[in-house]
């Protein structure tokens, strides 16, 4: 697992620029994340790496493209010191999980993160960073690969009021 760390401010033109909008495909889009801004990204990201960022990262348009380059490299947890409102909801929406971590700052790109969302840390190289707890709702989402298919998983029984 590597950390791809980035600072703050990370817009979605950033993560995948304007061009590529007309590419659907994760896989594909991910050989684009980055262009431009870190061009090694996209050849050198494997499954299980996470991108760390500073403040305000995926702000920009709300494309939900960029969260779906994320997913289609692989990436599959943003921690950041906090989100643009729309890029933390489409991340949800495409199965990327977003972790609000106010001291993301303070991880290095060769330290070794392993998450205790439940407990409300990440464990980064032994040292313990409180993040915001990420709803159970949320994390259903997540958990199904994103609300298409956590729709698929929910029984028409289940929305009738009772």
């Amino acid at each position: 697992m590597k950390i791809w760390k980035f600072g703050d401010n990370i817009d979605t033109d950033a993560i995948i620029p304007g061009r590529f909008l007309t590419i659907n495909d994760p896989a594909e889009l991910a050989t684009h994340a980055f262009e431009g801004i870190r061009d090694e990204f996209s050849k050198e990201v494997k499954k299980g790496d996470i991108i760390v960022a500073g403040r305000n990262f995926g702000c920009g348009s709300s494309r939900e493209h960029a969260p779906l380059a994320l997913t289609g490299a692989g990436i599959q947890m943003v921690v950041a010191q906090s989100f643009a409102r729309i890029f933390y909801r489409n991340s949800i929406n495409v199965g990327l999980l977003p972790v609000i971590c106010p001291r993301a700052s303070e991880i290095s790109e060769t330290d070794q993160v392993v998450p205790h969302l439940d407990e409300g840390y990440l464990d980064v190289s032994g040292k313990k960073l409180p993040t915001e707890p990420v709803p159970e709702f949320l994390r259903r989402i997540i958990d199904a690969g994103g609300l298409v298919a956590y729709a698929k998983t929910i029984r028409s029984e289940d929305l009738c009021i009772k």
